[in-house]
């Protein structure tokens, strides 16, 4: 059976542990926060802690678009060397990536015919896309082909549900996924959202509560509703700053749904210039993204 290798795109938040004991391929992304140009996953990156820092105190962070010819340059490493590529994307309905990823994908497989280089579009974000790399990686383990990998992944996209809520509703009101009178009302009344990433990778707002310990909690209720009658192995948690927070709800779905495997880690600065520090997102298999 081929070499494959598993690529992804650093908005995947997964630790550096993990990406080395899994030999991941990860394309770093660029970003800007006071005039400072940084690489997420790359050679000059910014803490999570320093990031979420300089939010806090006023900074306004702008990302950039991974190009066709940075994912060229990234395919190319390992095609060069009779390594075919699977590639897990974040979702096109909220970045230009993937369609970067898929325009260089064609580039290559006409440089290496002989190669094979898959785009998958994840349709997830956060450590959403990092569980769906982290199926990929058990997949491939278990001595699939790349194909069957590939075709494994599909099967189960629609299952791999994400829910969020944030502290903060005024950097949803920026990157314009809530109007400023909501944003300044949710301030005032304690509102706090609650959203999901939908069956086309579309962040949506689908309710709110008052205070912060309700949205907590209704994440877990989400999970405990979407996952009934399903065996999930694994969950991951991730988080903008507020650790404290996200073990609150680890230690809740361990208690509600009796799933004891779980992740947490940072929502890395790519994914939290638009969410902001304060947002806590949980990612499971469900029975269906739809609500």
């Amino acid at each position: 059976m081929a070499e494959f290798i598993i690529s992804t795109d650093a908005t995947c938040d997964l630790p550096e542990d993990f990406i080395t004991a899994s030999n991941l391929a990860v394309i770093p992304m660029r970003f800007t926060i006071n005039n400072e140009e940084y690489i997420s996953k790359g050679e000059k990156e910014l803490s999570a802690k320093e990031f979420y820092q300089l939010v806090r105190q006023g900074a306004m962070p702008k990302t950039a678009l991974i190009s066709p010819e940075e994912c060229e340059q990234h395919f190319e490493k390992y095609l060069s060397q009779g390594v075919d590529v699977l590639h897990i994307a974040f979702s096109s309905a909220l970045s230009g990536s993937c369609n970067s990823a898929k325009i260089a994908a064609e580039q290559m497989s006409e440089k290496y015919p002989n190669q094979k280089i898959i785009v998958i579009d994840s349709l997830c974000a956060s450590l959403g896309e990092g569980l769906y790399v982290y199926y990929a990686v058990q997949y491939k383990n278990s001595g699939m082909s790349i194909e069957e990998t590939a075709e494994k992944l599909e099967s189960i996209k629609q299952n791999l549900c994400h829910y969020f809520t944030v502290d903060d509703l005024h950097h949803l009101h920026r990157g314009g996924r809530v109007s400023k009178t909501t944003a300044v009302l949710g301030s005032v009344l304690g509102i706090k959202p609650i959203l999901h990433v939908d069956e086309e990778g579309r962040l949506i707002p689908i309710g709110k509560v008052r205070g912060r310990k309700q949205s907590l909690n209704q994440l877990v209720e989400k999970m405990k509703a979407k996952s009934s009658g399903l065996e999930n192995s694994i969950f991951f948690v991730s988080h903008g700053d507020c650790e404290e927070d996200a073990k609150y709800v680890s230690e809740l779905v361990k208690k509600e749904c009796g799933i004891k495997k779980y992740m947490i880690h940072d929502i890395g600065p790519v994914i939290g210039a638009h969410s902001g520090p304060g947002t806590v997102a949980l990612f499971f298999l469900g029975q269906s993204r739809t609500e």
